[in-house]
């Protein structure tokens, strides 16, 4: 059998994989495997930045449900990504991350761009690697992809050093997995489902409380399925918006410290609360001891058992892959008795919930005379950009804005940072989405704080002839920042005013197209025009800086003291 480079192994590994996009930066300890890269098959997308690389490979998964890879060289190189790599394991995204490294005689010697890759990712990543000897190399990427999909999904790193790149070995790919004490359960507990059942039968009041894990899972179906065969309603969190579609009656939107009145009071008032690959963020629950108060059962599904009750003591916790364990509650619930005698009563405990939302809407003034409101910004989008639409945004109150407002209708296609908050993200996230659903239109939602952290990877996206529209609403601030100022610190706004370039130039100068409107009366015309234009467009929209983000639950509060102006 030939005999192949650990470099042409890393690059056989990947395309035996399925790998098909790579995100990534060259440099002197990862040119092997970059050079093995220009004969193969795999498309490389030559970021500006290697955090652009790390979020491009988050959005390329996120989008398209297939592990994103990233490869980049030592020192620097690496710990570029770590922000992103933070972000994917906070977001439970599976990306693979490959850095080189220096040669293994002198790793601890503080060579050149050397840095312990292994050591600063640990915290950050379900498991990582330092490839130490060429034979280890196909196994160890196989066991990569596997961790890195599986289970609760996640980053994983592995560290490739210049000597093992340039060794040689014999290549078989391996047909299968053997990793002693990482085997993720995927049925749930019969009796623990049983119980579960047993707990909605008994409810008067029920509520499914949905994360992210459902659409990693690939459970939407199923979600659906159980949600309108029941007639129970279902809240989401900002990371599952587009699991359950916004236009049905049941989806209440988004819960927690910027989910709206209705959906609020009805977790506060819930006696039967199903979790479903959810993790009771602290930005969802507010003040623990009083989340859920009246919920006589707490119902918690997720694949990952360091999540159960971790932050919320749960009555019936159910261990599993979320699309398995929903459809054995369909089995179990299909033809059962007692739960059709509670539709009724389910039923008016839904219009009870439609009463609160039409007592208290979102943004009942969506669009004022005098300058362009953050509703109508939104709205104007969705109109223009339609419905099948990715929508990838920033961290700020534009995130929260679209999270509130756009109506998402199909999974991933809200694309954003959730548990690490990291500013940058949009752009390139944008970016990797696109690579994984060339078909579909891709929007970047972005602040003018926000986009300015990683605003390089435009150039990235007009080298590959992207078609990606950017709308950014600039306030000249950064604009959470001030709310918080505004409300929580006597309105002292300690550095979060800012200068912002000419964007709608500096889109011009990477190549792009670049509109700017400030008049309500021209957002549509502008929306219009900039979506017809082909290519990488970037719409400056100017909003108030006084524009704020309500309901918003005080920091510290609970949802029963949310604040409304």
């Amino acid at each position: 059998m030939k005999k192949l480079t650990g470099a042409q192994i890393a690059i056989e590994s990947l395309i035996a994989e399925g790998v098909e996009v790579v995100f990534g930066y060259p440099g002197g300890a990862i040119l092997p495997t970059y050079d093995a890269l220009l004969d193969s098959k795999v498309k490389h997308i030559l970021v500006r930045h290697e955090q652009g690389a790390a979020h491009m490979a988050e959005g390329y998964a996120r989008a398209s449900g297939k592990p994103g890879v990233v490869l980049v060289t030592s020192g620097p190189g690496a710990t570029n990504t770590v922000t992103g790599i933070a972000n994917a394991y906070m977001d439970s995204t599976p990306i693979v991350v490959i850095t080189g490294q220096v040669p293994t005689t002198l790793i601890g010697n503080d060579a050149f761009q050397e840095a312990d890759v292994v050591g600063i990712t640990r915290p950050c990543t379900k498991h990582n690697y330092l490839v130490k000897d060429v034979h280890d190399l196909a196994r160890i990427i196989k066991e990569a992809f596997y961790i890195a999909r599986t289970g609760r999904p996640g980053p994983v790193v592995i560290d490739l050093p210049k000597d093992v790149q340039v060794a040689e070995s014999t290549y078989r790919h391996p047909e299968k997995v053997e990793l002693r004490g990482y085997r993720p359960v995927l049925r749930g507990n019969p009796r623990q489902i049983e119980r579960a059942v047993e707990a909605l039968e008994k409810s008067s009041r029920p509520l499914f409380y949905v994360g992210g894990g459902v659409q990693s899972s690939g459970a939407t179906p199923e979600l659906a399925e159980l949600v309108r065969g029941l007639g129970i309603p279902v809240c989401e969190t900002l990371m599952a918006l587009g699991s359950f579609p916004a236009s049905d009656p049941l989806c209440l939107g988004m819960l927690g410290m910027h989910g709206s009145y209705a959906t609020n009071t009805a977790v506060c008032e819930t006696d039967c609360l199903v979790a479903v690959g959810a993790r009771f963020d602290d930005r969802v629950t507010g003040r623990l001891s009083d989340f859920a108060p009246k919920a006589e059962s707490i119902i918690h599904i997720d694949i990952d058992p360091s999540s159960i009750s971790k932050n919320v003591k749960v009555h019936v916790p159910i261990v599993g892959d979320i699309r398995f364990v929903l459809a054995d509650i369909l089995e179990l619930v299909k033809g059962r008795e007692s739960l059709g005698a509670r539709r009724e009563v389910w039923r008016k405990w839904h219009e009870q919930i439609l009463r609160w939302r039409a007592e208290r809407p979102l943004y009942e003034n969506g669009r004022n005379a005098s300058h362009i409101s953050p509703v109508q910004a939104i709205q104007e989008l969705h109109e223009v950009a339609g419905g099948d639409c990715i929508v990838a945004t920033d961290v700020g109150q534009h995130q929260m804005w679209v999270a509130q407002l756009y109506p998402f209708e199909r999974p991933r296609s809200l694309l954003t940072s959730g548990g690490l908050g990291t500013m940058g993200y949009g752009l390139p996230a944008g970016i990797g989405a696109k690579f994984a659903a060339p078909d579909r239109r891709v929007v970047v939602v972005t602040g003018d704080g926000s986009i300015q952290m990683n605003i390089q990877e435009l150039g990235t996206a007009v080298e590959y002839g992207l078609d990606l529209k950017v709308l950014i609403l600039n306030n000249y601030f950064l604009g959470m920042v001030r709310q918080w100022q505004e409300r929580f610190y006597n309105e002292r706004y300690s550095y979060s005013a800012m200068s912002v370039p000419d964007f709608v130039k500096l889109a011009e100068a990477y190549g792009a197209r670049g509109f700017r409107v400030e008049r309500p009366d021209d957002l549509k015309a502008t929306m219009r025009d900039a979506f017809a234009v082909p290519g990488v467009v970037l719409i400056d929209a100017v909003i108030p800086r006084e524009e704020a983000v309500m309901p918003m639950i005080p920091p510290g509060g609970s949802m029963s003291e949310m604040l409304f102006a």
